[in-house]
């Protein structure tokens, strides 16, 4: 198997320092190989900020990765920049876009069996002019994919959950939701779990939008207009899914059992638990992708970069988990 690709993000957030750690982590993680696209000199400043002692290579083959990494910290030679933890920069956020931009076309074409994406701020993004609200969106365009069957997948060791709603005013959720909606990402999760995560027939909870699932239409009628027709419609074909169920209760742990993925209504419903629970080991995967993308669940974190507070515990997992569906997909 090829080895993973991992982009920079951010470099004054805490990206390198993380991409650093998790290669410190290495055999204690049981990771698989993977080099850091570009960066060469900020990484060994962001290891030496941090304390580690993390030897980096440059390489100029991703082919060169599985044999460098028992030793050093393999990075594809290409653009670099100075280490400014906390300082965000234009000429730091294009170094994250050319990292990103070169790690998806590694990816898709096949020099990397997977991709995992540092964090980028997304306002940083914009302010450069960026065309897209995020690198969900950026991967999706760049992989032929229509955003709406690019969908977000985030996963624990205690629970994987799916915002059916994503960064919107939760004004507006109730406006947003449609049975082809909910219809559409479920069979993508279900697709995806299935061929990456080896769940032959994954089981689907679908959340409710209102309190006590709206009491029969007494707290909201979206519960029997909107989600049950598309409960309904799935199961006809032939999915394992159930729902609406009331959100207050959906995520105990007897609760969470019964489910391999649930789908949510909107951000938070998703994103409260699952950070509650998995918060250091949360993955962001994208499914409906012909690539392999994780991410760590958490942001830039600029306010701590550089400090050595930072929790390498998702990166590490982010990963993990992408050389696991990697080696899903490819049958091993």
């Amino acid at each position: 198997m090829a080895p993973l690709a991992v982009t920079l993000g951010d470099p004054a957030g805490v990206g390198p320092e993380l991409i650093a750690a998790a290669w410190a982590a290495r055999d204690a993680a049981g990771l698989p190989p993977f080099f850091a696209v570009g960066g060469a000199g900020l990484l060994a400043a962001a290891a030496r900020q941090r304390g580690l002692a993390v030897p980096v290579e440059p390489i100029d083959d991703p082919a060169r990765a599985p044999a460098v990494f028992p030793h050093a910290l393999p990075v594809l030679a290409g653009p670099d920049g100075a280490y400014r933890p906390g300082q965000p920069s234009r000429e730091g956020t294009d170094l994250a876009i050319a990292s990103l931009a070169q790690g998806i076309g590694l990816t898709r074409g096949g020099h990397a069996a997977a991709l995992v994406t540092a964090p980028i701020a997304k306002a940083r993004l914009a302010e450069a002019g960026w065309p897209y609200p995020g690198q969900t969106e950026c991967l999706a365009d760049a992989c032929g994919v229509m955003p709406e069957h690019a969908v977000m997948l985030l996963a624990g060791p205690s629970l994987k959950v799916v915002p059916l709603t994503v960064h919107i005013a939760l004004a507006e959720v109730p406006r947003r939701l449609t049975s082809a909606l909910i219809v559409r990402r479920a069979r993508i999760a279900a697709q995806w779990l299935a061929r990456d995560f080896g769940i032959a027939r994954p089981r689907l909870a679908v959340a409710a939008l209102n309190p006590h699932a709206g009491e029969e239409g007494r707290m909201g009628d979206e519960e029997g207009r909107i989600i049950a027709p598309a409960i309904a419609a799935l199961q006809a074909e032939g999915f394992a899914v159930t729902g609406p169920h009331p959100a207050d209760a959906l995520f105990t742990p007897r609760a969470r059992a019964t489910f391999d993925v649930a789908l949510c209504m909107y951000h938070d419903q998703a994103l409260v638990p699952l950070k509650a629970l998995d918060f250091d080991e949360g993955v962001n995967v994208t499914l409906g992708l012909p690539i392999i993308r994780t991410s760590p669940d958490h942001g830039t974190a600029f306010a701590i970069a550089g400090s050595g507070q930072a929790d390498p515990g998702a990166m590490v997992a982010a990963i993990r988990m992408a050389g696991h569906c990697a080696a899903q997909r490819a049958g091993a």
